[in-house]
């Protein structure tokens, strides 16, 4: 088994289609079945169920997929840790972000990055903030965009932003019309909400919020990300609660109004591993530090 034949059987698993990944990896479609066909064999398992339509993963192929996934990556990251340790600059950083609760400050930090160190690749990938701790834990990246955590063992953290969350109303709501919203001017409204398997401190803080105040009954429609939230507002099917940053929506049908008795702000800031020794880290993290707002000025942060 070799790694490129590995990296051949990513591309596929990504792509579900011989004729996409052969382009991805930059080999004829031919040579490319042949390797996954021989990487078969070696296995003694089918990896890919293939119809004339479609390519699937069959369940040992998803589990080899996971496997390979990590395999490159850690062969990635030991050659990038190796040429730190020598004094080389790194060519590649890794980043996690809780997208889009980076969309504030992520362009900017990047842009920096970029004009320090114009030769180095950044790889940015998105997921929860217990998915990137463990992710820096292991080595998997270099940085990551989470939310508050106590520093604990090698992990390091330290704020940035944070965001005040606010109603969002259509502008053609009555809601919009009034200069102070409380509570009970909710009870008449379709409630927009989050419906999450593992719900976040920002879904769940709005859920009991909600059950509290007997609001469940109203929520109408539920939705897994700020964005779809603010879509359904914007076509005036309901009310919900949004980070503050929305308000630079351009040409957004929706506005944004503080409700008497609910003051809720999460943060946001970066961590990274102080057993990760990849050159120009230091600098890195001073770039981000660059970055952090006065607290009157703080206003970055989305549901992750």
């Amino acid at each position: 088994m070799e790694l490129r034949q590995l990296t051949y059987f990513v591309a596929v698993a990504e792509e579900l289609h011989f004729g996409r990944a052969a382009m991805r990896v930059h080999i004829a479609q031919p040579a490319l079945s042949t390797q996954i066909q021989a990487l078969e064999r070696e296995l003694g398992v089918q990896l890919f169920v293939r119809t004339t339509r479609r390519v699937e993963l069959t369940v040992a192929g998803e589990t080899f997929y996971d496997r390979c996934v990590r395999i490159l990556s850690d062969i990635d990251a030991s050659a990038e840790l190796t040429r730190s340790v020598a004094g080389k600059t790194a060519r590649k950083i890794r980043i996690g972000t809780i997208y889009p609760a980076t969309i504030g400050v992520l362009p900017a930090f990047l842009s920096k990055i970029a004009r320090k160190y114009p030769d180095i690749q950044l790889q940015i990938q998105s997921g929860s903030t217990g998915d990137i701790i463990r992710n820096l834990e292991t080595g998997q990246i270099n940085l990551g965009f989470i939310r508050p955590v106590e520093n604990i063992g090698s992990l390091r953290f330290f704020s940035m932003a944070s965001d005040n969350y606010l109603l969002a109303v259509g502008k053609d709501s009555r809601l919009a019309m009034l200069e102070e919203i409380g509570i009970d001017d909710l009870r008449d409204q379709k409630i927009i909400s989050f419906s999450r398997q593992n719900l976040s401190y920002t879904e769940r803080y709005f859920a009991e919020m909600f059950a509290e105040h007997d609001l469940a009954r109203n929520i109408a429609y539920t939705c897994d990300d700020t964005f779809a939230l603010i879509s359904l507002v914007s076509a005036g099917l309901g009310i919900g609660f949004a980070p503050q940053w929305t308000r630079d929506f351009p040409n957004r049908n929706f506005e944004l109004r503080k409700v008497t008795g609910v003051d809720f702000r999460i943060g946001m800031g970066v961590a990274w591993n102080t057993e990760d020794p990849t050159a120009t880290r230091d600098d890195i993290i001073d770039i981000a530090r660059s970055l952090v707002r006065p607290p009157r000025q703080l206003a970055t942060a989305l549901s992750r």
